[in-house]
């Protein structure tokens, strides 16, 4: 039980930050995320389990790749290689692989729609494979909150989305799993901030995670 489920929650952990944009005409203000080549963004990770903190340095680079009939822009990650993100009309998605613990799985998902209104919803399921288990993951994200002020690290940061996520896992009841989970969008910089708290408590198993993800500055082009 515990080989199966400690791979579990590195896949809910399932970060957004950027995109590449696919304009189409309706709209002209920027996107929530900037594409340019040399734009860079310094984060921080506060694991508030063992109280420690990872620093890391995400960078838009001048490359595209195609996914799924989709361009999406490519940005390195000082910590974790190459991350791959997308902006078609309003909605941005990002493409991942979850590696062979999960079955080798790759999954495209949207991750924020900056022209819904507060209240809209979506569902993202993500079958995955542990230990030859099938296992089907869903988050699902709303809209909590639009055209906020936000401070992080002391820069305030204007016309804010909120984007509040639940995970749900078929088979285990809601009272073992509790997901804490909220995203913070500034325009034209992307993610500012990110809050992750999952406890798990099922069969046994007991598993936590209390990560809150934090951008201390960035230079954008």
């Amino acid at each position: 039980m515990k080989k199966f489920f400690f791979p579990l929650f590195a896949i809910l952990m399932l970060a957004v930050s950027c995109k590449k944009s696919s304009s189409d005409g309706t709209s002209t203000a920027p996107p929530y995320m900037s594409t340019s080549a040399g734009s860079t963004w310094n984060y921080e990770i506060i694991n508030n389990i063992n109280s420690s903190t990872t620093l890391y340095t995400l960078a838009s680079t001048n490359r595209d790749s195609t996914v799924n009939g989709k361009a999406y822009h490519v940005y390195t990650n000082t910590t974790a290689g190459n991350e791959y993100y997308n902006i078609t009309g309003s909605d941005y998605y990002t493409f991942r692989y979850l590696g062979v613990q999960a079955g080798g799985t790759t999954v495209e998902s949207i991750y924020l729609k900056d022209n819904s209104p507060v209240g809209t919803t979506w569902t993202q399921s993500v079958p995955v494979t542990f230990s030859g288990i099938p296992l089907m993951i869903n988050f699902n994200n709303s809209i909590t909150e639009k055209g906020i002020a936000k401070t992080v690290n002391s820069i305030t940061y204007n016309d804010v989305i909120h984007v509040t996520t639940v995970i749900t896992i078929p088979g285990i009841p809601s009272s073992s799993l509790y997901t804490d989970i909220h995203s913070y969008y500034g325009r034209k910089v992307g993610m500012i901030q990110s809050k992750n708290v999952i406890h798990l408590n099922y069969s046994g198993v007991v598993q936590n995670t209390d990560l809150l993800t934090n951008l201390k500055t960035s230079t954008i082009l």
